[in-house]
C-alpha cells in the first residue's frame, strides 16, 4: 500500500521564510528541522521557535524530501488552518458567563478525519474547546477542517505542552475530570456529566495514556454487545458528548 503524501497546500518551507512566517503571527501546526544541522540560520530558526513556543521535532532528510524536493534549506513548516485559543481564556470566561465549562481533551489522537468528525460533534453540542497536546495530535489542516464541515471556525482548539499539568489546572478550577475508557464497571450514563466537566478520549491505538487516567476524577465506559471490542475514537467522543448535552439539556 502507497503511503499518503502530505498535503503541500500549507507549507513553508526555507528557514528565512519560515522564521518571517512565524514573526508574521501565522499559526504554525508542526515544524520538521533536518537532524545534524546547526549552522547560524538554524540556531535562529530553533530560538524564534522557542520564543514562540512553536513544538518542532528533528528529522532526517528523507522525511523532508518526502514532503517536497524543493529546496528546503533543513526546515520545513505546516501552517495551522486556525488560530490557537488560550485555556485559561475558555474557562475563566464561561464561568463568568454563568455557565459549566465542557471541556474536550482529545489524547494522541492522530487521524486528521477522526479529530475533524469530533470537532464538528463537540461544535454541535455546544463543547466549549477542545485540547490537543502540542505533540502526537493530528495536524490541523485543509482535511481537518473541511472533514469538521467547517466547525473548526467557530470551537476553540487548545494547543497545551504538558497535558498532565493541564489536567491538574482543570481540576483546580473546579472541573471533574472524566475518562472516557474500557477500563471501568461503570457505564458513562452513569456518571453526572451535569457539572463542570472535561472528557477525556484515548488514542486510536490504545486509549487514554496511564498516568492521565490516574488523575481522572470519574471513568465511564460505552456498553458494547457486539463481536467487535471498540468503537472509533470518533464515534465514541459522540457518544460522550451527546450524552453530557443531554443531561444538560434535562
Amino acid at each position: 500500500m502507497a503511503l499518503k503524501k502530505e498535503s503541500t497546500d500549507d507549507v513553508v518551507f526555507g528557514i528565512r521564510a519560515i522564521i518571517e512566517t512565524i514573526q508574521a503571527g501565522k499559526e504554525i501546526d508542526r515544524l520538521f528541522i533536518q537532524k545534524g544541522l546547526n549552522n547560524d540560520l538554524i540556531k535562529e530558526l530553533v530560538k524564534v521557535a522557542r520564543d514562540y513556543k512553536i513544538p518542532f521535532a528533528n528529522v532526517p532528510i528523507e522525511k523532508l524530501n518526502r514532503i517536497t524536493r524543493k529546496n528546503h534549506q533543513g526546515a520545513i513548516a505546516f501552517i495551522s488552518a486556525i488560530n490557537y485559543a488560550s485555556l485559561d481564556n475558555i474557562v475563566s470566561v464561561t464561568y463568568q458567563n454563568g455557565k459549566e465549562p465542557l471541556i474536550l481533551m482529545l489524547d494522541r489522537v492522530t487521524d486528521v478525519r477522526n479529530f475533524g468528525a469530533i470537532a464538528r460533534t463537540a461544535e454541535c453540542c455546544g463543547v466549549d474547546a477542545i485540547v490537543i497536546p502540542s505533540r502526537g495530535s493530528a495536524a490541523i489542516n485543509a482535511d481537518a477542517m473541511k472533514t469538521s464541515a467547517g466547525a473548526l471556525n467557530y470551537i476553540p482548539v487548545c494547543r497545551e505542552d504538558n497535558l498532565k499539568v493541564t489536567i491538574q489546572y482543570l481540576k483546580d478550577s473546579g472541573m471533574t475530570v472524566v475518562a472516557c475508557t474500557e477500563k471501568t464497571d461503570k457505564m458513562i450514563y452513569e456518571l453526572n456529566l451535569n457539572q463542570p466537566a472535561v472528557i477525556i478520549m484515548g488514542s486510536e491505538e490504545d486509549g487514554i495514556s496511564p498516568e492521565y487516567l490516574k488523575l481522572a476524577d470519574v471513568r465511564g465506559k460505552i456498553p458494547m454487545s457486539g463481536k467487535i471490542e471498540s468503537l472509533n475514537v470518533s464515534v465514541s467522543a459522540g457518544i460522550a458528548i451527546y450524552e453530557a448535552a443531554r443531561q444538560r439539556s434535562l
